[in-house]
């Protein structure tokens, strides 16, 4: 039977889309004002915990991992109305915000891999994607006075690597479907072939 995770493997394409896209547009414009990247970085969080809400919220019976999944929604929403409505929290503060929402959402993308490793295929992309949001989250607590320069360039390489882990994460899920989907159309075809009669003796 087809996993419920498998069948959403466009969320997690938006979800890398939307990543590498944050990630671009802060290295195409390395001038832009911290507030900007950061209102740039509240909308990618946004998208990010909406698009996990909601790979827990369809087929709710069907999944014993879907805590996971809101958990990791919540997160995102979270730090995203932090980072778009709170103006007067320093580039400091909110540095440990950000390191705080990617150190939990690296825990939980690996928690979400090592259980579901038998059900889905990919799930070493899951595995990397969240190693590498635990890592970019352990940088940025033990060097937040890098400079903001260096932190704006840092989190946008590891958008850009997040993203293109979850794309293709995404791929794998949507080959493990089409292979899911063409095996009944195979035994359709070979119960509908006739067979052939006998040769006489």
């Amino acid at each position: 039977m087809l996993n419920p995770l498998s069948r959403h493997w466009w969320a997690f394409l938006a979800r890398g889309l939307c990543a590498i896209a944050f990630g671009v547009l802060t290295w195409v414009w390395p001038g832009i004002t911290l507030r900007a990247v950061m209102v740039a970085f509240g909308a990618f969080a946004f998208a990010n915990g909406v698009l996990s809400i909601s790979k827990a919220v369809d087929s709710w019976a069907e999944k014993d991992d879907r805590w996971v999944f809101v958990l990791e929604g919540v997160l995102g929403i979270g730090i995203a109305v932090i980072t778009l409505f709170a103006p007067r929290v320093t580039a400091v503060g909110l540095l440990f915000y950000i390191a705080a929402w990617t150190l939990a959402m690296g825990i939980l993308e690996i928690v979400i891999a090592i259980r579901l490793r038998k059900e889905i295929e990919g799930e070493f992309w899951l595995f990397l994607a969240g190693l590498v949001s635990v890592i970019l989250a352990v940088l940025l607590m033990l060097f937040p006075g890098r400079g903001i320069l260096g932190f704006v360039w840092v989190l946008a390489t590891w958008a850009i690597v997040f993203g293109i882990l979850l794309i293709i994460l995404a791929l794998r899920l949507l080959a493990q479907v089409r292979r899911a989907q063409a095996r009944p159309a195979k035994a359709t075809r070979a119960k509908a072939r006739p067979r052939k009669a006998p040769r006489p003796v």
